[in-house]
């Protein structure tokens, strides 16, 4: 994601928020929603950690419940991929999709038919191609028919250990670092060289915004509305467990929150914001189509894209609000390949 300053595209068009404001919006992101969110994500891998070496069948309804709440926590903060989840691609291994090469499945199927000794350690597993680790390699040991069949036996047991092990262990390095440091190069903006201004640490909080709402219309919502002569249900994020409501759902909410964070310089701002998200949430509660499949039919499909239509509403709301008041802007769409 390219921000460019909008002072450099129309001087006259907007003053930015004053310093201070700006200090004061980047400390209370930090303190109620960033470092919350890293701090639930790492008690729930925890937890989903311990629950796999107490119980590591593919079909254990109480593994998938853990499985489902430690993936809740990593939506929460899933777009904020700068910092701790750049580093050591920590955010891929978290969450490897889309997979458009089919690459998990092949991955975990070789581990699985050759019962590598990889997973022996923690740290051998952690050098494993990403498109077998994080929540959506989980996912097919869960849920998926084929991969989790294979799974039943002791290597599969052990498997699945290792990639909670692993999902678990990559999020208290997140933790740790943006507690140890990152938290603070934010709070000191402007004599580091991370963030050489108080604005370049907002750019990143708005940056990171903007990238989860076109990640969740591009991805989440376009991916399987496909085109009208062709939909494509079966490319829907996390179908086989059938969280892809859920997860346009629990994105909303939590970018809607963060936006809040960023608008509330001004009350005007953030009540705009606020009806404009709460109008895609109404409609991604009532969809009642778990796992997307509704899009093959023309009043299913009907409904997504008038949810994808408001969840546009919802972002263009917030940047034509946000980004002038924060004195950035978007520069491209992040997920176009450019």
């Amino acid at each position: 994601m390219r921000l460019v300053p909008l002072s450099a595209l129309a001087p006259a068009l907007f003053l930015a928020a004053p310093a201070l404001a700006q200090q004061q919006i980047v400390d209370r992101a930090l303190d109620d929603y960033v470092l919350p969110g890293f701090e639930m994500l790492a008690a729930e891998t925890s937890e989903l950690a311990a629950v796999a070496a107490e119980d590591c069948a593919p079909g254990s309804e109480t593994l998938r419940a853990a499985y489902g709440t430690a993936f809740d926590a990593w939506i929460g903060v899933s777009h904020l991929r700068f910092g701790p989840l750049e580093a050591e691609n920590r955010a891929f291994a978290l969450a490897f999709w889309p997979d458009r090469n089919g690459a998990t499945p092949g991955s975990l199927g070789q581990l699985l038919s050759e019962e590598d000794p990889v997973i022996e350690t923690a740290e051998s597993y952690a050098t494993v191609s990403v498109a077998a680790r994080g929540f959506y390699a989980m996912e097919f040991l869960l849920y998926d028919e084929a991969v989790s069949a294979a799974a039943e036996g002791a290597y599969g047991c052990a498997l699945i250990q290792a990639v909670a092990a692993d999902i678990a262990a990559t999020s208290a390095d997140a933790l740790a670092d943006w507690q140890e440091s990152h938290a603070e190069l934010m709070r000191s903006a402007g004599s580091n060289q991370t963030y050489q201004s108080t604005n370049e640490a907002l750019r990143a909080l708005y940056g990171s915004f903007v990238e989860g709402m076109e990640f969740t219309r591009d991805l989440r919502l376009g991916r399987p509305l496909g085109t009208f002569d062709r939909p494509r249900p079966r490319r829907a994020e996390v179908r086989r467990s059938e969280r892809s409501q859920r997860h346009v759902e629990l994105a909303l909410e939590t970018l809607a929150e963060l936006a809040a964070l960023l608008s509330d310089v001004d009350a005007a701002d953030s009540d705009r914001i606020a009806a404009a998200f709460e109008d895609a949430l109404t409609r991604v509660r009532a969809l009642d189509d778990p796992a997307f499949a509704g899009v093959d039919n023309p009043g299913g499909r009907l409904r997504v894209e008038a949810l994808m239509q408001s969840v546009e509403q919802a972002m263009q709301t917030a940047q034509n609000q946000i980004g002038p008041a924060l004195g950035v802007a978007a520069g491209f769409n992040s997920l176009d390949g450019d």
